[in-house]
C-alpha cells in the first residue's frame, strides 16, 4: 500500500476518533448544565404564567415576539454600516445569524451574492495569505543576515511557528479590545474572536449589537471590520502553510514512488528486445543497434572469465521469444568442425605417407 493511501486512511481514522473524543468531552461538560438550565427555565416559566394567568397561546406568542425582536432591539441593522457588516459575514462564511433578510428579494439576492462572493473571498484570502508568508519569509531572512547566521534559509516549520504566533497575538489583542467595548468577560471575548476568525460563527456572541453601535460608534465599526479582515488573513496564511505542508509530503512520496518504479524498470528483465548489460544497464531498442544485435550480450559468468588475449569473452544469445544458453552454439560447432577436418586431413596425409614407405620397402 502506498504511503499516500496509508496517510489518507490514517487521516480518516483520526478524524472520526477526534469526533468521538470531542462528543464524549462535550457530553461530560455540558449535559448536566443543560438539564439544570432546562429545569430553571421551566420553573421560571411556570411562575410567570401562574402569576399573570397566561394561556399557552399567549405565552408562546410572547416568547416568539421576544425572540424575533432581539436584533431590532440591538439597533438599526440594515443601514449602510449594518448592511456592510452583514455582507462581510456572508462572504466570509461567518454567518452569525443575528440579522437575516426578511423580504423575498433580499433572500434571493443573498443567495446570488453568496454564490459569487464566497469563492471570491476564499481566493482573495488565500492569495493575501501567500503574500503575507512571502513577506514574513523576507523579514526572517533579513533578520538572520543581521545576526550573521550561517543558514539564512527559512523552512516551512519556521513560517508555521511565526504565523501561529501572529495568530495568537491577533486573538489575544482582539479579545482585550472587545472586553473594553462590549463589557464581556475575557474568556467570552476570546471565545468570540476564535469563533469569528475560524468562520464557525455560532452567533451566541456578536459584536456591535449594543447601544445602537452600528449608528453611533463608527470607529468601533471600522475596528471590528478591520479586525475580522486582518484576522482572517492571518488565519488563512497559517492554514495555507499547513495544507502546503501536507501536499508537500504527498508530493515527496509520489516522487519517491516514481524513482523506485524507475529503478525497478532499470533492473527488470524485459522481453521486448532490450538488452541488459553486465553492469545492469538496460539498453533500449538494442535490436536496432549494430553493437547489440539479436544474438549477442555480454556474459558475466565466472566460468568463462579465463580466456586468451586475442579472443573475446563468450557471448550469451537472447531474443524476444527465447534465451539460449551461455555459448554460441553455431560458432562452437563451426570451430569443432574446423578442428575435426584438420585432424582428418592430418590423419589422411599420415596414412598416405606410411603407405608410400611400405611400398618402397
Amino acid at each position: 500500500m502506498k504511503k499516500q493511501n496509508t496517510r489518507t486512511l490514517s487521516l480518516i481514522v483520526c478524524t472520526f476518533t477526534y469526533l468521538l473524543v470531542g462528543a464524549a468531552v462535550f457530553d461530560a461538560l455540558e449535559s448536566e448544565t443543560e438539564r439544570e438550565k432546562s429545569r430553571d427555565y421551566s420553573s421560571q416559566e411556570h411562575i410567570i404564567r401562574s402569576r399573570y394567568n397566561m394561556t399557552d397561546n399567549d405565552f408562546n406568542l410572547l416568547r416568539r415576539n421576544i425572540i424575533l425582536s432581539v436584533p431590532y432591539k440591538a439597533g438599526t441593522q440594515w443601514k449602510f454600516a449594518g448592511a456592510f457588516y452583514f455582507a462581510l459575514t456572508v462572504i466570509t462564511t461567518i454567518g452569525y445569524g443575528h440579522s437575516t433578510p426578511q423580504t423575498d428579494g433580499g433572500k434571493i439576492f443573498c443567495m446570488l451574492y453568496a454564490l459569487i462572493g464566497i469563492p471570491l473571498c476564499i481566493v482573495m484570502f488565500q492569495s493575501v495569505g501567500e503574500r503575507l508568508n512571502t513577506f514574513v519569509t523576507f523579514l526572517m531572512k533579513q533578520g538572520k543576515k543581521c545576526i550573521r547566521m550561517k543558514k539564512t534559509e527559512v523552512s516551512q516549520t519556521n513560517l508555521i511557528i511565526v504565523t501561529m504566533s501572529l495568530s495568537m497575538i491577533v486573538l489575544t489583542s482582539g479579545s482585550a479590545a472587545f472586553v473594553h467595548y462590549e463589557g464581556w468577560d475575557y474568556i467570552d471575548s476570546l471565545y468570540y474572536c476564535f469563533i469569528t476568525l475560524t468562520t464557525i460563527g455560532f452567533g451566541d456572541l456578536v459584536a456591535l449589537q449594543r447601544d445602537n453601535a452600528l449608528e453611533t460608534k463608527p470607529y468601533y465599526v471600522a475596528f471590528s471590520i478591520i479586525f475580522i479582515l486582518f484576522g482572517l488573513t492571518v488565519i488563512s496564511a497559517a492554514m495555507n502553510l499547513l495544507v502546503l505542508r501536507f501536499l508537500t509530503m504527498n508530493t515527496a512520496d509520489e516522487r519517491r514512488d516514481e524513482l523506485e518504479a524507475a529503478a525497478a524498470a532499470q533492473t527488470a528483465v524485459r522481453l521486448d528486445g532490450d538488452v541488459i548489460t553486465g553492469n545492469g544497464v538496460v539498453v533500449s531498442q538494442a535490436m536496432e543497434s549494430p553493437e547489440y544485435n539479436d544474438h549477442i550480450s555480454v556474459c558475466s559468468c565466472s566460468c568463462y572469465k579465463i580466456r586468451s588475449k586475442d579472443k573475446h569473452r563468450y557471448k550469451v544469445t537472447r531474443s524476444p521469444t527465447k534465451i539460449n544458453h551461455l555459448l554460441q552454439m553455431n560458432n562452437i560447432t563451426r570451430e569443432k568442425e574446423d578442428v575435426y577436418s584438420f585432424i582428418d586431413e592430418n590423419n589422411s596425409s599420415n596414412y598416405q605417407y606410411l603407405n608410400k614407405k611400405r611400398a618402397s620397402v
